[in-house]
Formats: structure tokens, C-alpha cells, sequence
């Protein structure tokens, strides 16, 4: 009785208003992966005008270390959202969950392969800058 309640309680929507919903949903996740990879490529360009071309290198690690399988994840978002497939709580979940481990796994393979030279501040910058991705659509009204 209780799962009855729960169904007549749900938001019927138009086919219009899916449509448009997907659109919507379509348009941010593009626009984030564009604002971090921006970020991302922003920092480089900084890191090495400040502190040349390792810092550079290191900021370009550190950006990709979370832009590659942040990437990833919103080309499967996508893919869904164009198939039409029903959205899942659990799915976007375990994707999400995937996506930290293989930013954590490329963070530690990069410090074990380039940390001889790795400019530990750059890489942060890099890091850091592509995980504010969403601040600078925010900060510019870019939200769908």
C-alpha cells in the first residue's frame, strides 16, 4: 500500500517537458566539461609563464588526472540522455564512484612515473582548477 502512495505521488511529465529536460541536462554537462577543460587549460598557461615548462607539465598532469575520467563519465551521461534511456540513481552513483578511483589510480601512476620531476604545486593548481569547473559557470550565470 505504502509503494501505491508513492506511485500516484509522482511527477507526470510531457513529452515535451522531457524533451526539454534532456536538452537542459544535455547542455550542462556539456558546458562543465567545457569550463574544466578551460580551467584546466588555463592553468598550464599560467604555470608556465610563472614557473616555466615542468610547471607547466606538472599543471597539464594534474588538470588531466581529473579531466580524462570526468570526460569519460559525461560521455556515457551523454550517451544515455541521447538513447533515451531511463536515469538511475545507482548508475550515476557507481559511475561517479569509478570516475574518483580512476582519477585516484592516474594521480598515483603519475607521481610514481613523473615524480622525480613533478612540481608538486603546479600539479595541485592543475587539479584543483579543473575541479572548479562548475565554480565558473556559476560565477557566470552558464547554469542551465
Amino acid at each position: 500500500m505504502r509503494n501505491e502512495n508513492f506511485e500516484d505521488r509522482r511527477v507526470q511529465l510531457s513529452a515535451n517537458e522531457q524533451a526539454q529536460l534532456a536538452r537542459r541536462s544535455r547542455q550542462g554537462i556539456v558546458r562543465l566539461v567545457g569550463a574544466q577543460g578551460a580551467l584546466g587549460l588555463a592553468a598550464i598557461l599560467l604555470s608556465w609563464v610563472v614557473a616555466g615548462r615542468f610547471s607547466a607539465l606538472s599543471a597539464a598532469i594534474g588538470s588531466g588526472v581529473y579531466f580524462l575520467p570526468n570526460a569519460l563519465f559525461a560521455l556515457r551521461l551523454l550517451a544515455g540522455l541521447w538513447r533515451g534511456a531511463p536515469a538511475s540513481v545507482a548508475t550515476f552513483f557507481v559511475g561517479e564512484a569509478l570516475k574518483l578511483a580512476c582519477a585516484l589510480v592516474l594521480l598515483a601512476l603519475a607521481v610514481w612515473l613523473f615524480g622525480s620531476w613533478l612540481v608538486w604545486p603546479a600539479m595541485l593548481f592543475g587539479l584543483v582548477a579543473v575541479l572548479k569547473g562548475y565554480v565558473l559557470l556559476l560565477a557566470l550565470g552558464k547554469l542551465p
